[in-house]
C-alpha cells in the first residue's frame, strides 16, 4: 500500500546555514494516526512546511500517496490547520470556508453544502456571519479546523491544535479528530501536551535538532527508555 506520506531524506538548510532538518526518513501509513513531538526548534514546523509545499528543500523528497508533495495532486490531498492563526480578517466564517473551497477547485454549490456541514459540525452557525476578529480563541480554532478539512483531504495535518483553548474545548476537538480518524483519514499531528499525544497516537516519532531519534507507540517508547510515563521518555530523549 502506498504510504500517506513518505519523506527521504529530507533536508532543509537556511540561508544561516542553520540545518532545521538533517535527512529525514518517515513513512505514515494510509489511515494512520501519526504523532510529531519535539521542543521548539526541533524542526517540526519546517517538516510540515516542507510538506506542504511552503517552503523550499534543500534536498531529499516528500511523496503525498504517492504524488510528489510540490504536484498539484498532492496538493489536493492535504489539510493543513497551523499553529499560528492567520485567518483572513475581512472575511467572516462562511466566507473563509467558502474561499478556501475555491482554491481548492470546488464548485461554487458544493463549496456551500460543505461550509455548511462545517459550520454545523463544529458548532459554528450562530458566528458563519462573523468576522475572525471577532471571534473567541477558542472559535477561530474550531474555524482554523473546519478550513483544513473544507476541501475533504486524506492528509490532515494537525499543527497544536488545541493550543490555548481551554480543556473542555480541548476534549470536544479531541471528539471530533477521534471521528475524523475513524472515517480513514491519515492524521499528523504535533502537539507539546504529551497526554493528548498519548491518548490520540497511534505511533510517536521524536524529532530533535532536525532528526528523527525515535518512533513507536507511546507503550513501545516507554518499555525502550524504561520510563513510567510519556512524560519521562521525552525528558530523557531530549536529553541523550
Amino acid at each position: 500500500m502506498v504510504p500517506a506520506l513518505e519523506l527521504r531524506g529530507l533536508t532543509k538548510r537556511y540561508d544561516d546555514a542553520f540545518l532545521a532538518l538533517d535527512g529525514v526518513d518517515l513513512a505514515v501509513r494510509d489511515g494512520e494516526f501519526f504523532g510529531l513531538l519535539g521542543p521548539n526548534g526541533a524542526g517540526k514546523t519546517t517538516l510540515i512546511s516542507a510538506v506542504c509545499n511552503l517552503i523550499r528543500v534543500t534536498d531529499g523528497e516528500a511523496r503525498v500517496f504517492g504524488h510528489p508533495h510540490d504536484a498539484l495532486a498532492a496538493r489536493g490531498l492535504v489539510g493543513l490547520a497551523e499553529q499560528d492563526v492567520n485567518l483572513d480578517r475581512f472575511l467572516d466564517v462562511e466566507e473563509t470556508l467558502l474561499y478556501h473551497g475555491g482554491y481548492y477547485g470546488m464548485e461554487r454549490a458544493h463549496a456551500r453544502r460543505r461550509a455548511g456541514e462545517m459550520i454545523d459540525v463544529f458548532d459554528l452557525r450562530a458566528k458563519a456571519s462573523t468576522r475572525a476578529p471577532k471571534l473567541s480563541g477558542g472559535m477561530r480554532r474550531r474555524l482554523l479546523l473546519a478550513r483544513a478539512l473544507m476541501h475533504e483531504p486524506r492528509l490532515v495535518i494537525l499543527d497544536e491544535p488545541t493550543a490555548g483553548v481551554d480543556f473542555e474545548l480541548r476534549l470536544e476537538l479531541w471528539r471530533y479528530i477521534r471521528r475524523l480518524h475513524e472515517t480513514g483519514t491519515t492524521i499528523l499531528l504535533t502537539t507539546h501536551y504529551l497526554e493528548e499525544a498519548e491518548e490520540l497516537c497511534e505511533e510517536i516519532a521524536l524529532i530533535r535538532r532536525g532528526r528523527i531519534i525515535a518512533r513507536d507507540s507511546a507503550a513501545g517508547l516507554r518499555a525502550a527508555y524504561d520510563a513510567a510515563s510519556l512524560a519521562d521518555v521525552y525528558v530523557k530523549a531530549m536529553a541523550a
